[in-house]
């Protein structure tokens, strides 16, 4: 079969340690899983079910590479978050067998235009427009869970210019890996190579051209990315 258009290029990220590339999907992201990320944001803390929004796989901005200040905003957050890569699809996975669907793992960025996020929440309209946007979504390369478990706990947080903006641990998350993938698997059809960022801890806020951005997860690595 041939395509009346150019085939876009397949959208992959590095493993570590491997040769080859992991492709990916789609990208699903949970929103307000840190109870105090959720207070920070004006929502109630307790545990309530959780919800999700998405990026586009051309989104990913891999390591190594500058984020440009996007357009039509003057007001780009960041949020660090642990990401879930999958090896194996499925509907209506089962909690306990939900780390079986995990290739790996890999710290991202959530960057979000928020001045647009705030006018379509207050519009009552879809958060596309601040969260979908080219280079929304730093990812460093997939660690893959064979070489490193699955982490439930461990130290996550961002140095903008050195100094610490945010800071949590793995073992905060309200919803945690095998129960975002469970409730996820309920809602769409998961895929092997889907990506799934799992909500970020507080202290998110805004990010100016020239500044460096250092996010770190225990047990899986670094992500570095200037701000041009």
């Amino acid at each position: 079969m041939t395509y009346v258009i150019a085939e876009p290029a397949r959208t992959a990220l590095p493993v570590s340690g491997e040769d080859g590339l992991f492709p990916v999907h789609r990208i699903y992201c949970v929103g307000r899983n840190y109870a105090d990320h959720a207070v920070e944001m004006g929502h109630d803390p307790d545990k309530e079910p959780p919800f999700f929004f998405q990026k586009n796989p051309d989104n990913l901005l891999p390591a190594g590479e500058d984020f440009p200040y996007p357009t039509k905003t003057e007001d780009v957050h960041h949020e660090i978050e642990l990401v879930v890569a999958l090896a194996k699809g499925g509907q209506d996975i089962a909690v306990d067998q939900a780390l079986e669907h995990v290739y790996g793992y890999a710290v991202g960025l959530d960057m979000t235009r928020r001045d647009l996020q705030a006018e379509a929440k207050k519009l009552g309209r879809p958060w596309e427009v601040g969260k979908a946007f080219e280079q929304s979504a730093p990812c460093g390369p997939i660690v893959p869970a064979a070489h490193i478990g699955h982490p439930a706990a461990g130290a996550i947080w961002l140095k903008i210019n050195g100094e610490t903006r945010q800071q949590g641990d793995l073992d905060q998350l309200l919803w945690k890996v095998p129960e975002a993938i469970s409730y996820l698997s309920g809602l769409f059809a998961l895929q092997p190579g889907d990506l799934i960022f799992t909500g970020t801890p507080a202290g998110v806020g805004p990010v100016q051209r020239g500044d460096q951005l250092h996010g770190h997860i225990d047990g899986i690595g670094d992500l570095e990315v200037r701000v041009v």
